[in-house]
């Protein structure tokens, strides 16, 4: 994190809801904006990993202000809808909200069973809408924003993960139709779509260190 974010805006204060934050670019994501100056609220799957980031914002934050973790499967329905209302129990508001979850599976259209393209769909763009869903009235209260990680793979197409470039393709659809929706009650919605950031997501998806390179090259 280059000059510890003194050429971005500052953020001082901003209730901000982080998902995926256990680990990748929503890990990332969350020690970027502590050191700005962000309020957050950190989810994901994995406590111990939270536990470790939540540490690390905290001291990374202007004023050491202690993240709220709350651990919880966004595929979920009670956990999303129970990680909104502890961050509005918490803080009383919601700035900011950046869908940051999401998962990669391998597979061609003769290899992806349903059962991985459901799993895919739900965690990538389900739990997204959802999330946003319950997290939209109290965005509107704040004039606040949303953004989506969606992936460079949402408007280029790639070999053998077709599941995955579809849910990355409706993310992006989802950004600009809220974006449309929300924009007459000043609310941001922008989504970003990296290439390949140097996470553990493609291996967890299935990649080897070899195929791996590979498509970092491809990026």
């Amino acid at each position: 994190m280059a000059d510890s974010g003194k050429s971005l805006v500052r953020l001082d204060g901003k209730i901000t809801l982080i998902t995926g934050a256990s680990s990748g670019i929503g890990a990332g994501t969350a020690k970027l904006f502590a050191q700005l100056g962000a309020l957050l609220v950190l989810t994901g799957r994995v406590e111990e990993n939270l536990k470790k980031i939540g540490e690390e914002c905290e001291k990374l934050s202007p004023s050491h202000s202690k993240p709220l973790l709350v651990v919880g499967d966004l595929v979920n329905e009670e956990d999303v809808k129970r990680i909104v209302d502890e961050t509005i129990k918490h803080y009383g508001k919601l700035d900011i909200l950046v869908n940051s979850a999401g998962i990669i599976e391998l597979g061609s259209i003769e290899a992806t069973s349903l059962e991985q393209y459901d799993r895919v769909m739900n965690t990538n763009c389900r739990s997204m809408y959802h999330m946003t869903l319950l997290c939209v009235p109290h965005l509107i209260e704040t004039k606040g924003n949303i953004v989506n990680v969606s992936s460079v793979n949402g408007v280029r197409s790639f070999p053998n993960v077709l599941a995955y470039c579809m849910s990355k393709s409706a993310v992006d659809q989802l950004t600009r139709c809220c974006a449309l929706d929300l924009a007459p009650k000043q609310v941001r919605v922008n989504s970003v779509n990296p290439g390949v950031i140097v996470t553990e997501i493609h291996k967890r998806g299935g990649l080897d260190e070899e195929a791996y390179q590979k498509v970092k090259l491809m990026h």
